[in-house]
């Protein structure tokens, strides 16, 4: 027993360790206060009025803030420190956070002292010492009482169908198909950014708590994003960790890829049969191998197949087509670029298995400064010289022969690999990001990547959802995955229309499949057709088929000006594009657990087909607002479920009472303009839209060189305003055609050209007001 004795007392203590207990001492900053524990060292800082952030150590000073997400500094404001016998509290304008004096709790309230996030009692706090190659470290674990009635989402994409994670509990670890991502947002108003980009679970499946374990953390530290509203929270965890910038209007149309087009005529002939068949589209991508028989990592298209690789870029501009291309992050071993790399010392140190071809391969170092400026000036130097538009940078979880948890054995500039394990994405991102920045000014960076991180909105990358199967289940859990992508911060991303794996056009069975997600990618941020397999560029469908694709293609252009406008707001006002229910329809709860319908920017509620040979689906209408079926014109009001039509050939699509959708002219390129305008106004509540123009490209954007015209809408008055129009940039049009129709029963339905307009207006700039007919 007395042997025992010693292993039981430290089993003891490290189970505990870290428990902050009571408050020795207190001491304010400018930015906070910092409090001695019993145990270890608990600091509260003041960020802005809306985010306080929670850093706890266990040794006598808390380490240099090392983050790699958070790129803002504290703006604090005013705030005040009040203490009593039993509680310190930290208070701003909108948030307060008390600390119990005795056990070390913190509770977060709102201005009127109405709790909304609770530490339990003793402060939910758990570090456990470990060693990492060498290095002491912490396991780290944090507890947070969850009420019954709390719904939580966000947290990346997770591909189990769930939208509402209560009760659940999600693994956060970078791989193919899965994307972990720090940051929850709560039914009860509130975000927390969860600063750690190890491996990570967060377990909400005991009643009562919700419980964030890392496996490596010098510290626990934690960001609370207090809203009230979410759309104010994901602003906030934009605040912290960077904006996302505008892509080039290019992006937002349709894009044609597949595993893979093997030389320059093919892809030149594909892009010419889009445009001899008058089927809109703006974007190819060039998939891997194209630098076969040449070493991985090269960047190198093929002279064989690819003979004159400048030329067919000029082609492809001539057509308003821009072009992707794949970029890996590793190296065959003995490459140039390889020796490259391995002469500066940032490649990892140990050669991985090559999963296709055979072979042996290295990874490039993104956490390394260094890394990354060589990484990039290698793509540059071979690729972006040609004058290709973006980069599909694949496998970024990172993929290391297949084997995901190797990566956590090499040694980073920024540590141990498992202490930063699910910030490659966010790193090796912001290598191109930066580095075709530094370059260009004149054509803005559009990224498009397996895997993502806190922070990586900043980089211009839409992330999408992985090698996924053509399967109906698998195509229905999209959508929550999606959305919870996009409520977890990121604005961006998009699916593999028709799944990547198991696509055959000349199966009725798939072409079903297809259009259904077809319909999906066209209210997806990006509007995407890619797969393995058979071709599926639109024509290969039959002709029904085919009618039904170009009919949501078209419908896509059309909404241009609304969709351009409304990335203008997620760059402008750090709004969400993809918006989860909850952001828009808080206060009703029977929105938490719906995972098949989103809104697609303020006004269209998406409500996807995700079951074969359905003839209707049962669409949700959140209550506080009237809604418009898109394709009648008519009225329901809100707060009811009805079964609305949903034949091969429709989406369900309905528009909030109050929403005004600018609708461009048919066209076949994001290149042509967008005049005259059909103005749809949806009338039963009053509301407002930005309508936001600029030169498609470039960065003057950020410095004022762009226009906006604000419509409102006054529905007791029954009048429209087109406000003045603000500011202006080069190619504006100056005057502009606007041609009004308030929706109502068969009136300013459906996706073509109203045939019934109520007003015309030659717009010339000037503040001008239109009244609804009788």
């Amino acid at each position: 027993m007395r042997r025992l004795l010693p292993v039981l007392i430290l089993m003891l203590c490290s189970s505990v360790m870290g428990a902050p207990i009571g408050v020795k001492s207190v001491q304010k900053d400018a930015g906070g206060i910092t409090l001695k524990m019993d145990q270890g060292v608990l600091r509260l800082e003041v960020w802005s009025d809306r985010i306080i952030r929670v850093t706890y150590g266990t040794t006598e000073k808390l380490p240099p803030d090392s983050s790699l997400s958070v790129i803002a500094k504290p703006l604090p404001g005013s705030w005040d420190l009040n203490e009593t016998a039993d509680r310190i509290e930290i208070r701003t304008r909108l948030v307060r956070a008390e600390v119990d004096r005795h056990g070390g709790a913190i509770r977060f309230l709102d201005a009127d002292g109405v709790p909304f996030l609770t530490e339990p009692a003793g402060g939910g706090k758990s570090m456990q010492p470990i060693t990492i190659q060498g290095e002491s470290t912490w396991k780290i674990k944090q507890s947070f009482v969850r009420p019954a009635n709390e719904a939580l989402f966000g947290l990346g994409q997770h591909q189990d169908g769930w939208m509402n994670y209560a009760g659940k509990s999600v693994h956060l670890q970078q791989q193919n198909m899965l994307v972990g991502i720090p940051v929850l947002m709560s039914s009860r108003g509130y975000g927390i950014f969860w600063d750690n980009p190890s491996i990570t679970d967060v377990a909400a499946d005991k009643p009562g708590t919700i419980q964030w374990s890392s496996e490596v953390g010098d510290t626990i530290d934690y960001y609370v994003l207090y809203g009230p509203e979410l759309d104010q929270a994901i602003g906030d965890y934009r605040e912290l960790t960077g904006s996302a910038p505008m892509f080039g209007k290019w992006a937002w149309g349709l894009w044609q890829s597949k595993e893979r087009y093997a030389s320059q005529d093919e892809l030149l002939w594909i892009v010419n049969e889009y445009r001899r068949r008058h089927i809109p589209i703006d974007g190819i991508v060039q998939d891997w191998q194209y630098w076969s028989p040449g070493p991985w990592g090269s960047h190198k298209l093929d002279p064989s197949r690819y003979y004159d690789p400048r030329g067919m870029i000029q082609k492809l501009h001539q057509n308003n087509i821009h072009l992707l291309i794949s970029v890996w992050a590793k190296f065959d071993l003995n490459g140039k670029n390889y020796q490259e790399l391995q002469d500066a010392g940032v490649l990892y140190s140990n050669a991985v298995p090559s999963v296709f071809p055979k072979g042996q391969q290295k990874w490039y170092d993104a956490f390394n400064a260094k890394g990354r400026k060589i990484y990039w000036q290698q793509i540059s130097r071979n690729l972006f010289s040609l004058g290709i538009d973006g980069w599909w940078l694949d496998a970024t979880e990172p993929e290391l022969g297949g084997n995901w948890g190797e990566f956590r054995d090499f040694k980073t500039a920024a540590g141990p690999g498992a202490k930063v394990f699910n910030a490659y994405p966010l790193m090796t991102t912001t290598a191109v990001y930066q580095g075709q920045r530094r370059e260009s000014r004149d054509k803005r960076v559009l990224i498009l990547t397996r895997s993502a991180y806190a922070g990586q909105q900043r980089n211009a990358a839409i992330t999408w959802s992985g090698d996924i199967h053509a399967k109906w289940d698998v195509f229905a859990n999209q959508i929550p995955a999606g959305i919870n992508f996009c409520l977890a911060g990121i604005p961006y991303w998009n699916t593999d229309i028709g799944g990547f794996f198991g696509s055959n056009p000349a199966d009725p069975k798939y072409c079903e499949l297809f259009t259904r997600w077809f319909q999906f990618g066209a209210f997806c941020p990006m509007f995407r057709i890619h797969g393995t397999d058979q071709p599926k560029e639109m024509w290969r469908f039959n002709d029904v088929t085919f009618k039904i694709l170009l009919t949501y293609d078209r419908l896509r252009y059309r909404l241009l000006p609304y969709i351009y406008s409304t990335a203008w707001s997620v760059t402008h006002n750090n709004s969400s594009m993809m918006r989860g229910l909850v952001l828009d329809f808080r206060g009703d709860p029977k929105v938490y657990d719906i995972p098949d319908q989103y809104m697609f920017g303020p006004a269209i509620m998406v409500n996807p087909v995700t079951k074969s040979a359905a003839k209707s689906r049962q669409v949700y209408l959140p209550k506080g607002a009237a809604w418009f079926d898109f394709w009648t014109g008519k009225s329901f009001p809100g707060g009811q479920s009805i079964e609305a039509p949903a034949p091969i050939q429709t989406l369900p699509l309905f528009v909030r009472a109050g929403s005004i959708i600018p609708l461009g002219p048919p066209v076949e390129s994001t290149m042509e303009k967008a005049d005259p305008i059909e103005l749809r106004v949806y009338p039963g509540a009053s509301g407002s839209f930005t309508l936001y123009e600029d030169e498609d490209d470039n960065y003057d954007y950020e410095k004022g060189v762009y226009a906006v015209i604000p419509f409102r809408w006054d529905d007791a008055k029954k009048v429209l305003s087109i406000g003045p129009r603000q500011g202006e940039f080069p190619g504006m049009l100056e005057k502009r055609t606007f041609r009004i129709v308030w929706v109502r029963d068969g009136v300013g339905a459906g996706p073509g050209p109203s045939e019934k307009v109520d007003a015309e207006v030659e717009y010339d700039g000037l503040l001008t007001y239109v009244t609804m007919p009788p």
